[in-house]
């Protein structure tokens, strides 16, 4: 069972003092949080990627480049790569130079991706938007199988028996897909025998079982061994040594954030009511002290069949030091709670 670390790098004003940070001190910040979940053992950090005022990390593979000279064991990661909007080869080689400097420890989390400005940024239709997936993964996919790629699509000119370097150390480099909840995703990742990443960040949970199920099932079709296969989730949270002051402290950002994009895409408003809620054992929020914290991560794996949970904090702008102090809480007291339990029934399987 891995545990580890997801971020968006954001710079959302500071919900008590209305400042902003700026792009390079939070891209600073975020190589510290990675250099630190390094150090306390956790086995993963993932950066996504936004083109957007309120997040710094447009380029996820250079800030994980400039920590990956600075960790030793730590599996760096995006979460996600727009790949629809991105060039696969220049992926590729961002993420095998990573793996390079890394020595073998990066991977690309591939996605559609849940906003949009990317699209027009780099001059493509949204009209286009599954096809553009689906041709660019295709891409990527023969890239990281061969050395020489042949290709042709509809969106990218093509590729004659061209060399595509540096390679990384890993073979094959690992490509994940992630998914929002969207069952042709999950149908998608099972038959290519991707691993896969769930989003799990509101309703309840154990509804994501059902998916689970469908991706193992359309991997079995396909002739894929089931056994092999790897399933993530990434949920928000925040962990602090109190229960309370850890929801305190986590709800003002995150209700900012979560009302923004509310007004965005037309949910309904965000309550402290709504936060409570998911913070239940059956809810969405992984929010608590470190006790609270593992039994939800445990219920988790137990219920619905992740191999690996990656905590997203912040959600919006919190002070630098709390989100240390979390990452130090998940990886020094969360994680040996997790992995002891689930080693138990590994045990007991046998």
């Amino acid at each position: 069972m891995e545990i580890g670390v997801s971020t968006f790098v954001e710079t959302t004003p500071d919900v008590k003092t209305g400042k902003v940070i700026s792009h390079a001190q939070r891209i600073r910040e975020v190589v510290e949080e990675i250099v630190l979940a390094d150090q306390v053992g956790l086995d993963v950090f993932g950066v996504g990627e936004h083109h957007r005022i309120d997040y710094a990390a447009s380029s996820p593979a250079v800030i994980l480049a400039a920590a990956a000279s600075r960790t030793e064991k730590i599996r760096l990661t995006s979460a996600v790569t727009v790949l629809s909007s991105a060039d696969p080869v220049r992926v590729f080689q961002d993420f095998a130079t990573v793996d390079a400097i890394s020595n073998g420890r990066a991977e690309i989390m591939a996605g559609r991706g849940s906003f949009i400005e990317s699209f027009p940024l780099f001059g493509y239709d949204l009209n286009d938007y599954d096809e553009l997936f689906e041709e660019k993964l295709e891409l990527l996919l023969k890239i990281v199988a061969a050395e020489k790629v042949t290709w042709k699509g509809g969106h990218r000119p093509a590729i004659q028996n061209l060399g595509v370097y540096p390679r990384p150390v890993q073979d094959p480099l690992p490509v994940w897909i992630g998914s929002g909840g969207n069952s042709e995703s999950v149908v998608r990742a099972g038959i290519l025998g991707l691993p896969l990443v769930l989003a799990i960040i509101g309703g309840r949970p154990l509804q994501f079982a059902a998916l689970v199920k469908l991706y193992k099932r359309a991997a079995a079709h396909a002739g894929h061994d089931i056994s092999k296969l790897t399933v993530a989730s990434h949920s928000h949270g925040f962990i602090s040594e109190d229960k309370e002051s850890a929801a305190d402290k986590f709800f003002p950002s995150t209700h900012y954030v979560m009302n923004k994009l509310g007004k965005e895409r037309g949910w309904g408003p965000y309550t402290r009511s709504s936060f409570d809620d998911a913070r239940s054992l059956e809810g969405a929020l992984y929010v608590g002290d470190p006790e609270t914290v593992a039994e939800k991560i445990i219920y988790l794996r137990k219920n619905v069949g992740i191999t690996r949970f990656m905590l997203h904090v912040p959600v919006g702008t919190m002070p630098h030091e709390e989100v240390m102090g979390a990452i130090e809480l998940l990886g020094k007291e969360v994680a040996p709670i997790v992995r002891e339990e689930v080693a138990k029934w590994e045990r007991e399987e046998r």
